[in-house]
């Protein structure tokens, strides 16, 4: 076990507590919190996955590049969609290159089988982000985003991967990682995902921040606006989330107003300030109307 161990991932393994994987990510402009530093770190000992799900714009993309710039190990994304398929996450085969090898062969004597061969090894493999981040010699980061976009055939396909970190490719073999990646999967949670994707993960839930932690977020990420302004702008976003709109405000729609704000020059926010900003943090009409009519029906 203990050499298992020490050929997993072990990234992080210079940061000796998850209260130091959180400062160096705050010292990235990634401000976490407890439980976020806490999983990572049993990720990165363990040599585990991890299931990132929560609203979009909460941060859970960031949350790889940060944990990628505070190692030092590359980041590889597979972004995910409807129709991915194998060809393009896993590995495909230059079929122009194949074909023009087929043709120079002209009448050679070596036959087809030989020729087969030929075509079918590496020089002609075209590795997408799964196979490429498993063949990587370097310290690496997988990420794997918005995975419950995937349709259910194609989720399989990454069992292998975050079981045994190997994938099997029929003309070559099976691949097996030289050094672990470090995975993380982030879901919108638009569909269940299956039990056997989910017990390979460590899972850690990013919902939207307290208004401290999101006021700590615009201080570290908007330079220059005062603690008065972010303080505001984080109590009322976390107002709007509150109500029964069709899509909520994310964390990038609030440093989005926040830099509104700062480029206008305000100190103070009031409520006429507020719904004439509202399409900058929300971005469906009838959520604009109704957050309207509910912020002017508070003070009228």
């Amino acid at each position: 076990m203990t050499v298992e161990l020490e050929e997993q991932t072990l990234l992080l393994a210079a940061l000796s507590s998850p209260a130091e994987i959180s400062a160096q990510l705050s010292a990235t402009g990634y401000v976490s919190d407890e439980e976020t530093a806490t999983t990572v770190y049993y990720a990165s000992a363990l040599g585990k996955p991890v299931l990132v799900e929560g609203p979009a714009g909460t941060g859970k993309t960031e949350l790889a590049k940060a944990l990628a710039r505070i190692s030092g190990a590359r980041l590889i994304r597979l972004q995910c969609y409807e129709g991915l398929d194998e060809a393009k996450a896993l590995y495909e085969w230059d079929y122009r290159k194949q074909l023009l090898r087929i043709q120079a062969a002209g009448e050679e004597q070596d036959g087809w089988s030989a020729l087969q061969e030929d075509i079918f090894s590496e020089e002609y493999l075209l590795p997408r982000p799964l196979l490429e981040a498993i063949r990587s010699d370097q310290e690496t980061i997988l990420l794997i985003d918005e995975v419950d976009r995937l349709d259910v055939e194609t989720e399989a396909l990454l069992l292998e991967i975050l079981s045994d970190f190997q994938v099997s490719v029929p003309e070559l073999g099976t691949v097996t990682a030289v050094r672990r990646p470090m995975v993380l999967l982030t879901s919108n949670n638009s569909r269940e995902l299956s039990e056997a994707l989910k017990r390979r993960c460590l899972f850690l839930h990013l919902g939207y921040p307290s208004i401290e932690r999101e006021r700590d977020i615009i201080l570290q990420s908007v330079p220059g606006i005062s603690e008065h302004l972010a303080t505001q702008v984080s109590e009322i976003v976390r107002t709007l989330r509150g109500l029964d709109l069709r899509k909520h405000p994310s964390v990038s729609e609030t440093l989005d107003w926040a830099q509104t704000l700062m480029l206008v020059g305000a100190v103070d926010v009031d409520t006429q300030t507020v719904v004439r900003h509202l399409p900058i943090l929300l971005k469906n009409q009838s959520d604009i109307e109704r957050a309207g009519a509910e912020l002017l029906g508070v003070t009228s």
